[in-house]
């Protein structure tokens, strides 16, 4: 394909990326992804920040996926500092689709504890699949400083981070359960309990734990549960 014809077909992406009918968006993706080319990635990433549909900033990430992975993960990396919450939460799902861990030093701190609970959760999942082995133990002291945040699928999704960790976050687990916040503890314990007990699902685990600290009323000093 000539530079002409590349240059017209990006314009024509931009141009359907941004119709009224969120349907058409998607197709618009899913078209790109399955006839990937090095010059759509830009005009994909550029909708992380302003794309409202769930399912379409689904479907950029896929398309995304389909293309050169060293390519992708350069142009996404610099979203992760985007001011709009919206790019850093989709760049960050990419990074972690991508599941190159040369994206690991990225992942900061600050997106780890950002204001915007969608983005720490999308930093936590990332986090938690691309950090080295070494790191985990460190990634597990970031993400206890957020045991007892948010909501029940904030709290839900900290807790999946952290059991993805592994053996590397049980001593987190067990200091929080006798912290002096008893919003933490409960969040603690009913992570321990779902890490030991995976089919007892988040809510029962939730559940358990809030009567486990109601009826003891003083921190579980090394307990992670019953």
């Amino acid at each position: 394909m000539t530079h002409e014809g590349v240059e017209g077909n990006v314009a024509r992406l931009r141009i359907a990326l941004e119709a009224d009918s969120a349907s058409a968006r998607l197709q618009t993706a899913l078209s790109a992804g399955l006839r990937p080319h090095d010059d759509y990635i830009g005009p994909l990433v550029e909708r992380f920040a302003v794309e409202p549909d769930f399912f379409v900033r689904d479907m950029l990430t896929w398309a995304l996926i389909q293309h050169d992975p060293t390519r992708t993960l350069e142009r996404v990396l610099p979203e992760l500092g985007s001011v709009f919450p919206e790019a850093r939460s989709q760049a960050l799902h990419t990074v972690s689709k991508l599941g190159d861990r040369r994206a690991w030093p990225a992942i900061t701190i600050a997106l780890l504890q950002d204001a915007e609970d969608e983005v720490a959760r999308t930093a936590w999942r990332a986090a938690a699949t691309l950090v080295p082995p070494g790191e985990a133990a460190t990634l597990a002291e970031v993400l206890s400083t957020q045991f007892g945040r948010g909501d029940r699928a904030t709290q839900r999704s900290l807790s999946r981070a952290l059991a993805m960790l592994g053996d590397a976050a049980a001593a987190v687990i067990e200091r929080g359960t006798s912290h002096a916040d008893a919003g933490v503890r409960t969040h603690a314990v009913a992570t321990g309990r779902l890490i030991r007990d995976p089919d007892e699902g988040f809510d029962v685990a939730l559940a358990a734990a809030r009567r486990t600290v109601a009826l003891r009323g003083a921190p579980l000093v090394g307990d992670l549960g019953e």
